[in-house]
Parts: C-alpha cells; structure tokens; sequence
C-alpha cells in the first residue's frame, strides 16, 4: 500500500504545525488507498548541513543522516506541513530538506501551510525546491489562515471549509506516488 510521511516542517517551542499536522493526519485515515505517518523533525534533531559531499552523491558518512535517509527512503510520498516565516519556509524544514536527494525522487508532495497570508508564500519556495529534487508537487494545497483558523493564534480550530481542499491535495498525492512508483526504481540523476 503506498506509504505518505506527513512532515511536521517546525520544531520550534508551542509551534502550531503539531496541530495541523494532527488534523491532516486525523483526516487521511479515513482513506483507505494508503497509510500516512507523522514524521516530525523534532523527532530528527539534524544540525546544520555537515556531510562532506553533496547530497546528490548518496555518501553519508554520519548517523543522523542515514536515520534521516531510511526515514524519508520509507515513504511514496509527502505531505508537508509549514508554517510561514518571513515569507519563506523554517530553517529547520530548509536544512531537512537539504540533507538528501535521491531520497526525495520521483515521489509525490502536497502542503499544508498556515500564517498570516495562509502561508502561500511558503509554499512558493517548497515548490521550487521540490521542483530541483524530483518531487512532483501536487496543484491542490490548504492555506489556513492565523486570524480565522486559530483561536488566539495559538489553537488550531479549522472550519469545515477547509476539508474540500484538504481531501483534494490527499487524493492527488496518493494518486500521483502510485503513478510515479516505476520511476522510482531508476534512480534520479545527479545521483550515484
């Protein structure tokens, strides 16, 4: 059955991506075409970038990385949950990302972000990077709003309106990680 890792994408104290990534979890399991699991980056506490090669060579020398590799090696496809930082992405989600590459290929990616302007800007720069590493970014997002969907800024509490969305990016996601399942048995180039 495909495999979709639900990336928490802030580690952060009293973060709100916790909660999202929760409800964007509740809300998958009602599928039955797939399984999805929360992969939080609290749970790989990676320091800045500190491999002596380049991700695209697939040498990694130290432990947190290859954790990190079979983690993201394990999964069909993704879902990222960000919040917005300055109009980009967390640098903790930008330094995961950056750890690996042809354990990204050929895989599917929705998002989920959140902030004051929905979080769009962030996504922006999600998909141009998911563009360099051979993630296939999925059209549909969710954009959730800070002064609508968040009580106090600080509690999540989505309205309904926002499962037609949420639904959509879950069914483009899992149906492009099966179509893009043969590719991932060539390994993407740039890679060894």
């Amino acid at each position: 059955m495909t495999r979709i890792g639900i990336i928490v994408g802030s580690s952060r104290p009293h973060r709100n991506s916790e909660q999202v990534a929760q409800w964007v979890r509740d809300r998958a399991c009602l599928r039955e075409d797939a399984t999805f699991e929360l992969v939080d980056l609290r749970d790989h506490p990676l320091p800045h970038f500190d491999e002596r090669l380049p991700p695209a060579f697939g040498v990694y020398q130290n432990d947190h990385t290859k954790q990190w590799a079979r983690t993201i090696a394990s999964f069909d496809g993704f879902v990222i949950v960000t919040p917005e930082y300055n109009h980009s992405i967390p640098g903790v989600l930008k330094n995961a990302i950056d750890y690996l590459y042809a354990e990204w290929a050929n895989k599917a990616v929705g998002f989920v972000s959140y902030g004051m302007a929905g979080g769009a800007r962030a996504v922006e720069h999600l998909r141009t990077i998911a563009g360099n590493l051979h993630l296939a970014d999925v059209r549909q997002q969710v954009t959730l709003h800070l002064m609508t969907e968040f009580e106090d800024y600080t509690v999540f509490r989505p309205g309904d309106y926002n499962l037609d969305a949420l639904d959509a990016m879950l069914g483009e996601v899992v149906a492009w990680s099966a179509a893009l399942t043969p590719l991932r048995a060539v390994p993407a180039a740039g890679a060894s």
